[in-house]
C-alpha cells in the first residue's frame, strides 16, 4: 500500500517537473523571437509584414515543445490517479 502512495506522488511530481521544466525553453525562445522582430521592424519599417509573418510562425514551432510537454504532464496525472 505504501509503495502504491509512492508511486502516485512520482507521477504527479513528474507531471510538475515536466510543465515546470518545460516551459523555461518555449518562454525564452518566444521572448527573443518577440525581441528580435521588434528591433528589425523599428530599423526596416518597411519590412514589418514579412518580420511578422515569419515571426508567428517561428513562435508556433517553439510553442510546440510546450504542448509537448504539456500532454507528457497529463499522461503522468492520468497515470498518477489510475494507480
Amino acid at each position: 500500500m505504501e509503495g502504491l502512495f509512492y508511486a502516485k506522488a512520482a507521477a504527479f511530481f513528474g507531471a510538475a517537473l515536466a510543465i515546470g521544466i518545460g516551459s523555461i525553453g518555449p518562454a525564452l525562445g518566444q521572448g527573443f523571437i518577440g525581441m528580435k522582430a521588434c528591433e528589425n521592424m523599428g530599423k526596416y519599417p518597411e519590412s514589418a509584414k514579412t518580420v511578422r509573418t515569419a515571426m508567428f510562425l517561428s513562435m508556433a514551432i517553439v510553442e510546440t515543445a510546450l504542448i509537448y510537454a504539456t500532454l507528457i504532464a497529463c499522461a503522468l496525472i492520468y497515470v498518477g490517479y489510475t494507480l
